[in-house]
């Protein structure tokens, strides 16, 4: 089987590779990368936060302009590829990666720093990691309980009026763009160092 001819096929090499690769760092050449239960929930967490904020970055800065786009070119084919096979497909991806970005997130704070109660209470040690923890918890909200809910309805996957769909727009798109606005801050906190800030 090629990996380079499905998303499976290439998620399921891209794993493997790294597993050897990290096998051999530490067996052979003496190197500290290890698979270890909180390096491994590091890591995932890291692919998960990836793709997640890879389409949360594709939908506005790409999607939603085309679809703009699109919908102001009269002669053109308009959106209706983008938004039956493309909008359904990345919107799966986008919504369970948040949630395993968060789940990883949590474990990793449990595993190595042996508190995820800690970094939401903003303890001094775990001040920067907490804030980045609080954004990330708030942008998992946003996905389930105001993008995808309203997703659903733009896409046609449940019964809604014009109207209705109108103001789903609307919701899911602010709630995208305040997504997209705290992912900066977050990325920050969550890729300080020491996960201190050094002002």
């Amino acid at each position: 089987m090629n990996p380079l001819t499905s998303v499976k096929g290439s998620i399921t090499a891209g794993f493997v590779l790294a597993i050897l690769i990290s096998i051999a760092l530490t067996t052979v050449a003496g190197g500290d990368v290890g698979i270890h239960h909180a390096q491994v929930a590091r890591w995932l967490h890291i692919v998960a936060g990836v793709m997640w904020i890879g389409l949360l970055y594709y939908f506005n800065v790409v999607q939603v302009p085309g679809l703009v786009a699109a919908a102001a070119d009269k002669g053109g084919p308009g959106g209706a590829g983008i938004t039956k096979y493309v909008a359904p497909v990345a919107l799966l991806w986008f919504r369970w990666a948040a949630v395993a970005t968060w789940l990883t997130g949590a474990y990793y704070l449990m595993m190595f720093y042996g508190s995820i109660h800690k970094a939401f209470m903003l303890a001094p040690d775990m001040r920067t990691i907490g804030v980045g923890a609080w954004l990330g918890t708030i942008m998992l909200f946003n996905v389930w309980v105001l993008i995808w809910p309203n997703q659903k309805k733009i896409l046609g996957l449940v019964a809604a009026t014009d109207e209705e769909k109108a103001k789903a727009r609307k919701v899911a798109l602010y709630a995208s763009r305040t997504n997209f606005i705290l992912s900066i801050p977050m990325l920050l906190c969550m890729s300080g160092h020491t996960h201190t800030l050094p002002f």
